[in-house]
């Protein structure tokens, strides 16, 4: 009997055979891909990033000129007495300009009102202020740190040239001239510009003067409005859909529709808000906190926005807790709703607040609900006057804001812009890192 040949093996294990080496290549292919979308996506993001500090950095500085002024009695009251209050006291400025350039040793034969267009025209409303805030200063000699025009300003930064100015009925190269002269002497220069993040919003004539602040008050008020409503609203419905509604084509339905409005255009949101809160509530029931440009009925409008997202990430959190939790809380004789509100909401509550959270910072950069309820009609130049006129009177929102600059012609307003979407994205990192936060802090692990 002869043995049986053996058949040697057709490869070694320690020996890649061509297949093994196509999946390899194809794997490290892919992982080429991964880290080159990976690449692609932080390069988008550092390019939108640095466009925004580009542009937007500069809005935080603005220019100022300093101006002795003295509040001559005889000139204010003769202002006061006069129907031309704000060319009195522009004339005003425009004379202490001048002394100022001569003080210096600025030599100029140019006509004081047409020197008083290098300063932002709220000038003279700041000296009257001022003094009649003031009366015992009357007679001195007070100096004033006031605004320069938007011209000088974007001269300033660049943003303006001498030849651009070439067709301007505003300024010309005398004025630069002079810019250059003051700026030299150190009585005009660039600094923070507080306003500009605590102020309120300025005529189209006066940009150099607009701020967001008026409008933050604005966002913050309907992100109330939004937080008080929706989540207990959200969370109960939540609740009783994943726990105690029963399984039925109803169910089925309700479920379908709100994962439906969740994917809706946010405009769909606004002309529900203005047919049903400000037509319907504000008009044909006659309730006066449901007007035009109010941020309660943006908050309202919002709130049905941010609702589905809540719902549906309460509804996931409560899925992730395990179903033993439950049947261990029944078991040893709870209810179940003690087992739902004991034990099942706890363990769902980071999910739960930082899907609220997200929502909100969703619904606070939502710009076209509030286009179509008017928040971008009404110029909101002061704060409210209190806590409950912050919800009923009329006011603007941060990105209600940045549009309505946007869209405008002069610049500056760009540029404002540009800074109030710094000041918006410094809001929604902090809302995510807040976030963060209390997951983690309310996390726990079974």
């Amino acid at each position: 009997m002869t043995d049986a040949p053996v058949s040697k093996p057709k490869s070694s294990l320690l020996v890649q055979d061509a297949r093994t080496k196509r999946r390899n290549a194809s794997e490290a292919r892919f992982k080429i891909y991964g880290l080159a979308a990976i690449g692609i996506g932080c390069a988008f993001l550092l390019t939108l990033l640095t466009a925004i500090l580009f542009n937007g950095v500069p809005a935080f500085k603005q220019t100022f000129v300093t101006l002795s002024v003295t509040l001559d009695p005889a000139a204010i009251e003769d202002a006061e007495n006069s129907t031309l209050k704000t060319a009195k006291y522009k004339a005003m400025v425009s004379e202490a300009l001048l002394a100022e350039l001569t003080e210096v040793g600025i030599q100029t034969d140019m006509d004081p009102t047409k020197l008083g267009d290098m300063l932002s025209s709220a000038t003279g409303d700041q000296i009257r202020t001022y003094a009649l805030a003031h009366p015992e200063q009357m007679g001195q000699t007070v100096e004033f740190t006031v605004l320069g025009s938007s011209r000088v300003d974007g001269y300033m930064k660049g943003r303006v040239t001498r030849e651009a100015l070439a067709n301007d009925k505003n300024l010309d190269a005398e004025h630069l001239d002079i810019v250059d002269q003051l700026a030299a002497a150190g009585k005009l220069s660039l600094k923070f510009n507080p306003a500009f993040i605590f102020g309120s919003d300025a005529s189209e004539k006066r940009p150099e003067q607009a701020g967001l602040g008026v409008s933050v008050v604005g966002s913050f008020i309907m992100m109330l409005v939004v937080l008080f409503l929706s989540l207990p609203i959200g969370v109960a419905a939540s609740i009783y859909l994943e726990e105690f509604a029963p399984k039925s084509r109803l169910t089925d339905l309700i479920e379908v529709n709100i994962s439906n409005l969740a994917a809706v255009p946010s405009i769909v949101f606004g002309i529900l808000g203005v047919a049903v809160f400000i037509q319907f509530g504000g008009g044909s029931l006659g309730i006066d906190a449901l007007r035009k440009s109010a941020p309660l009925v943006g908050g309202l409008v919002l709130t049905l926005m941010t609702l589905p997202t809540i719902i549906i990430s309460t509804r996931a959190a409560l899925k992730a807790v395990p179903p033993s939790i439950r049947e261990a809380a029944l078991g040893v004789g709870a209810s179940r709703m003690q087992a739902v509100f004991h034990h099942v909401l706890p363990l769902a509550a980071p999910g739960i607040l930082t899907g609220t959270i997200i929502g909100l910072a969703q619904a606070l950069g939502e710009t076209a609900p509030l286009l179509l309820i008017g928040m971008v009609g009404f110029v909101a130049t002061n704060y409210p006057s209190g806590f409950f006129d912050a919800f009923t009177a009329p006011n603007s929102a941060m990105p209600a804001q940045i549009y309505e600059w946007a869209k405008r012609a002069d610049p500056a307003f760009y540029e404002r812009a540009w800074g109030g979407i710094i000041i918006l994205l410094v809001f929604l990192l902090a809302l995510n890192i807040i976030a963060v936060i209390l997951r983690s802090r309310f996390e726990r692990r079974w």
